[in-house]
């Protein structure tokens, strides 16, 4: 904690998402001053529309040979669950091309063993928010489903998840029958003939959770502003951040700004390539809310119950940030969901939506200090910005605070 009469150690953090916001709220646990800034607002990226799962046991890297496997030609159609525009330019053909480099099971093996140590953290790092006063709530999966038409379909799944085993991670699961899943979760169609039912995960509504989040950070003095951050500069006595026409002066910056990370990051020696994996959901009634997330893992469709609706997300677009919602990705998800799902209305959408994850070519997140130790990067993390958002900002925090780099994050290396 700081001295009586020692000044507040002041950092700003750029981007007001999952990340951002934990990293503000365990630095405050540190007793130092936070702004956030964000360009567009609380949860305005990544952290809205997304699924809202917290699944340590499944956060795996997302370079895997599984994903080679759908071919450039499959990538290239606008209804593929994976899907490259093919007006790609050289940054997103050199991040493809480390993209697939590291699509190899034995760099997935390495990168998964890096993950493990983080995933412990996960849900301990929520735990900790709710007991310093965080109102947003984490609930319990009932049931979290993996379902697949054949038995055939789920092999590609069950190995995937002995090589998590394999590598240290902790997953607790059930192999079910289609019989067996549509008994414990009725929404699931006639077409299920196989299943897997995963233990101990939890959801959350991810928009609703990283709101409540920014209220405990304000509650607790943080400053939120909205302000799109254009400069860095780190050479006088403090870091100078510019916010439009403002300057604000800190000791350190911390750099959460998601698929946007690498523009203000390259000067400051990050060179990885942060490339936006957009995703896409929309929310519709279902005769049966189940009672956890439901994951058709062939079709990459993600289904996770909110309230008394049903958000339905998935694709992974490797596009600009910036590209407007594509419809024919809506309509895609929606036709793949369709013979899949029993009573979900999915002509009726409401809270259309598409979000840019920031995914790395290796699959690993970006969380550290740059060239300047007082420029400090936190994202990255591709589909798993949700789930590893608390540990990380956790992590982070203590590495300002203490100075030193807890092991966790020794494979995160922005520099690497």
């Amino acid at each position: 904690m700081a001295g009586d009469n020692k000044p507040r150690e002041h950092v700003v953090v750029v981007g007001a998402g999952m990340v951002g916001l934990c990293t503000a709220w365990f630095l405050q646990e540190h007793d130092i001053e936070v702004t956030v800034v964000d360009r567009v607002g609380v949860a305005g990226g990544a952290s809205w529309g997304n699924a809202g799962w917290l699944t340590p046991g499944i956060s795996i890297p997302l370079p895997e040979p599984a994903v080679l496997r759908y071919g450039l030609r499959t990538m290239l159609s606008p209804s593929s669950p994976v899907y490259i525009p093919p007006s790609a330019d050289i940054r997103l053909m050199r991040f493809l091309a480390g993209f697939a480099r590291n699509s190899t099971q034995s760099r997935w093996r390495s990168a998964m063993g890096s993950l493990v140590p983080i995933n412990r953290l996960a849900l301990e790092s929520f735990d900790i928010l709710a007991d310093g006063g965080v109102r947003g709530r984490t609930e319990e999966a009932k049931t979290f489903l993996m379902a697949y038409r054949t038995e055939a379909e789920r092999r590609v799944m069950l190995e995937e998840l002995e090589h998590i085993r394999a590598a240290g991670q902790e997953i607790g699961f059930d192999v079910l029958t289609g019989k067996d899943a549509q008994e414990i979760e009725p929404s699931l169609s006639d077409e299920i003939g196989a299943a897997v039912l995963l233990h101990d995960q939890r959801f959350i509504n991810p928009g609703s959770y990283v709101g409540q989040l920014a209220d405990a950070v304000r509650e607790r003095g943080g400053e939120i502003r909205d302000g799109e951050v254009t400069a860095i500069s780190d050479d006088g006595p403090q870091v100078r951040v510019t916010v439009g026409a403002q300057t604000l002066s800190c000791g350190s910056v911390v750099l959460a700004s998601g698929a946007w990370l690498g523009g203000l990051a390259r000067r400051f020696g990050v060179r990885t390539i942060v490339q936006a994996g957009r995703g896409y959901s929309f929310s519709v009634a279902v005769d049966h809310v189940p009672a956890g997330p439901v994951y058709f893992p062939a079709q990459r469709v993600a289904c996770t119950p909110l309230g008394d609706r049903l958000r339905v997300a998935g694709m992974m677009e490797f596009r600009s940030p910036e590209a407007a919602l594509d419809r024919r990705r809506i309509e895609a998800i929606a036709d793949t969901a369709r013979p899949l799902l029993r009573g979900a209305d999915l002509d009726s959408r409401q809270d259309e939506w598409v979000g840019s994850r920031p995914c790395t070519p290796d699959g690993l997140p970006l969380i550290g200090r740059t060239r300047s130790r007082r420029v400090l990067v936190a994202g990255g993390h591709g589909m798993w910005g949700i789930t590893l958002g608390p540990a990380t900002g956790r992590l982070l925090a203590d590495t300002i605070a203490t100075g030193r780099v807890p092991a966790e994050l020794a494979p995160f290396n922005p520099l690497r």
